[in-house]
């Protein structure tokens, strides 16, 4: 019967496969993270910023109430001004997709139904983000990121 030796090659080829596997999975990760990265809001956040409190004091006077909910794979956005009328807008766009990732984002196309906006949206269960912008009958911008859980 033989025994097998420790020797100080089995031992250094332990320890660099050991590492080897950290290093490759670190830097497997670190390619996903940055290949999935949505980029940047906006190219000058200074810039971005000067308008910034004048913008949201301007939304806050709209007096809005902004709800989204999927169901049946019908997205219903729902806008709704101080009095609990539905708000028919001058313009809504959005994109709706993920939060960690742009490859499924959706531009979805809005129709108003007399009381909400609706389009249809397939959506896998999880977390969705919908990035509004619309612009109020006086003009006055306004610009909501809505969180939907779809299950």
């Amino acid at each position: 019967m033989s025994e097998k030796v420790l020797t100080g090659r089995k031992v250094f080829a332990i320890v660099a496969s050991f590492f080897g596997v950290i290093i490759g999975v670190n830097l497997t990760m670190a390619y996903m993270a940055v290949k999935t990265f949505p980029g940047l809001e906006t190219r000058n956040s200074y810039v971005a910023s000067q308008n910034f409190n004048g913008d949201k004091a301007a939304q806050i006077a709209l007096g809005w109430d902004v709800v989204a909910t999927v169901s049946g794979g019908i997205l219903t956005l729902s806008i709704r001004d101080k009095n609990g009328e539905p708000v028919r807008v001058a313009e809504l766009a959005g994109t709706l997709g993920r939060a960690t990732n742009v490859s499924r984002d959706q531009t979805p196309e809005f129709t108003f139904d007399g009381t909400a906006y609706v389009a249809p949206a397939d959506l896998a269960p999880g977390n969705w983000n919908l990035r509004m912008q619309a612009v109020a009958q006086d003009g006055t911008p306004f610009r909501q990121r809505i969180v939907i859980l779809v299950k």
